[in-house]
């Protein structure tokens, strides 16, 4: 269980990466998030990290699973590769569109608490127990 501000304060700083990546076309800047995606799938999200060891005051009013946030990281990490290589390769509209959905579910997150790929992680987790278990009777 992790408290649910550091991953709201590493939401802002990645909607600022991904904001300056579409201003910029920057293909490192960009491979530079995908990593810190990388790290956040792991559950080392660096700007994370950062909020909890000099930012974050008092404990935390409430925890949530580290599992889909961490889902949601290896997303995030699908779109940052897809827009990198795309980007690398002078596919400039694939490359930005990528990194624009990324930045959507990034913004999405930081403001309003919405996290995409925490929600894609439990619609994924019911159908495969649904799945599992076709009478539909939760564990």
């Amino acid at each position: 269980m992790i408290d649910p501000r550091g991953p709201r304060f590493a939401a802002w700083v990645t909607t600022a990466v991904l904001a300056v990546v579409l201003l910029t076309g920057s293909t490192l800047l960009l491979a530079a998030q995908a990593v810190v995606f990388a790290l956040g799938a792991a559950g080392h999200n660096p700007y994370a990290l950062l909020w909890k060891r000099f930012l974050r005051r008092g404990p935390a009013p409430e925890l949530e699973p580290q599992a889909p946030l961490r889902f949601a990281q290896a997303v995030g990490l699908t779109f940052a590769l897809i827009g990198t290589v795309a980007l690398a390769a002078g596919a400039t509209t694939v490359g930005l569109v990528a990194t624009a959905a990324a930045l959507s579910a990034a913004l999405l997150n930081a403001a309003f608490g919405i996290c995409l790929g925490c929600e894609l992680y439990l619609r994924i987790l019911r159908t495969t127990s649904r799945n599992a278990n076709p009478n539909g009777a939760t564990a």
